[in-house]
């Protein structure tokens, strides 16, 4: 080989290494730089958001902002017939402005608690497609630092392209925050600790969702998430983010958001996207707002309330053709509370939807237990049905007695005391044979929610046809529920010595013993049939 082309080769090779290192260099760049992009991302939702418009929107000094919601909450007393309250939608503008509008919609929730409170506004300053979710982090206002629910969000983030985190549509937004401060003052704060003399960390967290641009299905794929995180367990109170009108035209201003009340007194979710996309309809947080309405219809929350509106010229007294107007409302989303039991007297423990719920779960748990023999799996996330109580599962079959079984000390949620007490009454009461599946369909289940016993000392406490009654002498006790007298028509010596002779086993008038014990207690009962 000569020198010449010992020289190229040298040249060669000395080149295709240049272009190696070239080459290494551009991706180790990238590499770099996509770390860099993705260690600052994750820093950036670590880190507490520092409030956006405090000084602005609303005052930023902790005292003068709360004694400024105090007298917003203290002037009102709104009226609603909202047994549970699930959603709220608010208006976000300046205190001044709408503060004592949403204060509405918040003194409903003053002093309840709830696990996570998810807040869904409007992006005012980024312009985007889809749903900007932020993943986990503290929100800090003037009144304390909150929590984010980062198990809550991990649940919904990235399970649709269109749901993700971007944290420029949180940078400048005041949508969630105005929320916020409202949040603070009005719910109960279960921790009542410190982060340090200024911020305080509350017991309850939040998750912070902004919309951009969304079609009606990225609004529904966001209520289904939501939907399967809240059916997991989760206690969730949502507050839908949003002003209404915008425009020159007080006028149009009271015709247009009249329009749009009437959507959301309807909750038409589908009515009113495609009113807000004709413009025919206005609400800044408008998709916000489409999303709750789906999601509390998804849930069986059926009815909505609008507990005020207004809008800046008649807060402001300048009723000017040509003057920049907004409008505001607040509203609550929930379920009424069932007038029936009100009018007999009566104080309700359950409304028409829970009862509803409680003999869906009932008949379910027969069917998959005289199917395959196993309990049935379910799980509930209203507070009612979560709570402790007895209860008794009554079967009639063809208006006659078919099994009849109860624990009358609640040492479990109500919902999982039916379903155990809905199998034995089918399948252990020892008065009845098994029931057969091919039976069900003719069963008429009734099922009775009962208070805590009370010990009494005289039985001219017993109010018959409205307490029911346990006697206990040493080892033997037997119960009558309030139903028994109404049905038999049984004077009380009646209806006390056929529960001490029948049910106790006891001699008839051992309930004038006085080392009996005696315990009163009342009952919600409620069947299919009046279902």
């Amino acid at each position: 080989m000569t020198k010449s082309k010992i020289q190229n080769k040298f040249k060669i090779q000395i080149t295709n290494t240049k272009t190696k290192v070239l080459l290494f260099g551009i991706c180790g760049l990238y590499l770099f730089c996509h770390l860099c992009f993705v260690l600052c991302h994750f820093a950036y939702a670590q880190e507490i958001k520092q409030p956006n418009v405090a000084g602005i929107f609303y005052p930023d000094n902790a005292k003068e902002l709360s004694e400024m919601i105090d007298d917003f909450l203290n002037r009102i007393e709104p009226k609603t017939s909202l047994e549970k309250i699930f959603a709220l939608i608010c208006p976000h503008a300046g205190l001044g402005y709408s503060g004592q509008t949403a204060s509405f919609a918040y003194k409903l929730i003053k002093d309840k608690s709830y696990k996570t409170v998810v807040i869904i506004g409007p992006s005012h300053y980024y312009g985007f497609m889809g749903v900007s979710v932020y993943p986990e982090g503290f929100f800090r206002t003037p009144l304390g630092d909150l929590e984010i629910d980062k198990e809550f969000t991990q649940k919904i983030l990235n399970k649709d392209k269109e749901i993700s985190f971007i944290p420029q549509a949180f940078s400048k937004e005041h949508s969630i925050e105005v929320q916020l401060i409202f949040l603070q003052k009005v719910l109960k704060d279960s921790s009542a600790t410190k982060n340090d003399e200024s911020a305080k960390h509350y017991g309850w967290k939040i998750v912070p969702i902004v919309t951009g641009d969304c079609s009606l299905s990225t609004c529904q794929k966001l209520a289904q998430l939501l939907k399967e995180v809240i059916d997991a367990g989760e206690d969730v109170l949502v507050v839908a983010s949003s002003d209404m009108y915008h425009g020159y035209d007080y006028e149009a201003c009271k015709k247009i958001d009249e329009k749009t009340l009437d959507y959301l007194k309807k909750m038409d979710a589908e009515g009113l996207y495609y009113g807000l996309r004709e413009e025919r309809l206005q609400l800044c947080g408008g998709w916000a707002v489409v999303v709750t309405l789906l999601l509390a219809k998804e849930l069986g929350y059926q009815d909505l309330e609008v507990l005020n509106y207004t809008n800046s010229a008649e807060v402001t007294g300048k009723k000017i053709k040509g003057l920049w107007t907004v409008g505001y409302t607040s509203c609550a989303i929930g379920a009424k509370k069932d007038l029936s039991l009100e009018k007999k007297g009566e104080e309700a423990m359950l409304d028409k939807k829970q009862r509803k719920r409680l003999l869906e779960i009932a008949r379910q748990s027969i069917q998959t237990y005289l199917e395959t023999g196993k309990k049935l799996e379910v799980t509930e996330t209203d507070p009612v049905l979560r709570k402790e109580m007895g209860a008794f599962v009554t079967l009639h079959k063809k208006g006659q007695l078919r099994g009849c079984i109860g624990n009358l000390v609640g040492n479990q949620p109500l919902y999982l005391t039916v379903r155990d007490m809905a199998v034995e009454a089918a399948v252990a009461d020892p008065r009845f044979a098994p029931l057969e599946l091919s039976e069900l369909k003719d069963i008429e289940i009734e099922i009775s929610a009962l208070s805590p016993l009370e010990k009494i000392d005289s039985v001219d406490k017993i109010k018959l046809g409205t307490h029911g009654v346990l006697v206990r002498k040493g080892f033997q006790s037997g119960v009558f529920l309030p139903q028994v007298a109404t049905e038999t028509g049984w004077s009380k010596e009646e209806f006390l010595s056929y529960l001490c002779a029948h049910k106790a086993g006891l001699s008839p008038d051992a309930w004038k013993d006085k080392t009996t014990e005696i315990y009163i207690f009342t009952a919600e009962v409620f069947s299919e049939k009046e279902d």
